[in-house]
């Protein structure tokens, strides 16, 4: 890396941790033991100092990254959010699929803390009440949010699942619906979460992208539904993703309808490689030209 690149890198690092540090989780730790709740939609904001106006057009660079409650590479370090922070801020993409995000029960908002150094748009939906704060899918965007909903695929009684469903309009009144989402470890319960997605009027009104943590390491019925259900990628392989330090498993996935993944690859940089035991997956998407999306299925 040359010496201005490096620069460069610390001072990103230095805006992304400076933003954040006052949202640390030492402040905000609770008592209360974790708790089953409905999913449901818990903060969508449009950004106090968004990025310059941005009109979405044809392409478009969307990514999904389980950030791991923000805490790191093994889940045994102190939650700081400054360090997938920094990570989100290198991928550079316009549509940003968040899983296992944490917001505290008190203090400031380290999810809303990044929205905002970013210039992002936001959206947060709560699928469990962790001890330390709500868990759930987020969505950032560089784009305006202009409709949102809650899916709840959860399909067990000791297990909550959701899917954030957001829209954005593109150019010539054409619309884009992006789907974020994060399946369970059981099988039976996946493919019956998969079913429930692809039945959805929000994956079946027009141009939609799919992304998230999909728990798939192995061919299953659930990743076979997918495959045939949504057009997959160029690429009949998946980028592995996890874990983060030498990854072998493709657990986190885009599909689209719709619109075509043109490129996908797994962001491995060596910030990536700490943050989470995820590492982030970024595509290229390309819609096609005469759709429109539904507003009246959200």
């Amino acid at each position: 890396m040359a010496r201005s690149d490096r620069a460069a890198d610390g001072v990103q690092r230095t805006r992304i941790s400076s933003v954040i540090e006052s949202s640390r989780f030492g402040q905000a730790v609770s008592r209360a033991t974790d708790q089953l709740v409905a999913p449901h939609l818990g903060l969508v904001r449009a950004a106090a100092l968004p990025n310059s106006p941005v009109e979405m057009g044809r392409e478009i660079t969307v990514a999904t990254y389980n950030v791991h409650r923000w805490t790191g590479l093994n889940g045994r370090s102190a939650p700081d959010p400054a360090r997938a922070g920094f990570v989100i801020s290198e991928l550079d993409a316009d549509v940003i699929a968040l899983q296992e995000v944490l917001r505290p029960h008190r203090g400031d908002d380290p999810l809303v803390a990044l929205s905002e150094a970013l210039g992002l748009h936001l959206a947060f939906a709560v699928t469990r009440m962790h001890k330390r704060g709500e868990q759930g899918n987020a969505i950032l965007s560089r784009f305006p949010i202009s409709g949102c909903s809650v899916v709840d695929i959860s399909h067990s009684r000791i297990e909550k699942r959701g899917a954030l469903a957001a829209q954005f309009s593109a150019e010539e009144g054409t619309h884009l619906g992006v789907v974020a989402t994060h399946l369970s470890l059981v099988d039976r319960t996946r493919q019956r979460q998969v079913a429930s997605l692809l039945q959805h009027p929000q994956l079946n009104s027009g141009p939609v992208v799919l992304l998230g943590d999909m728990n798939a390491w192995r061919k299953c019925k659930a990743t076979r539904a997918l495959d045939d259900g949504l057009k997959r990628h160029h690429n009949l392989d998946w980028p592995p993703s996890f874990p983060a330090a030498r990854p072998v498993l493709a657990l986190d996935r885009v599909y689209a309808r719709g619109a075509e993944v043109t490129s996908v690859y797994a962001h491995d940089t060596p910030a990536s490689r700490r943050a989470s035991d995820h590492l982030p997956v970024v595509a290229r998407i390309r819609m096609a030209s005469g759709h429109t999306y539904g507003i009246d299925a959200w």
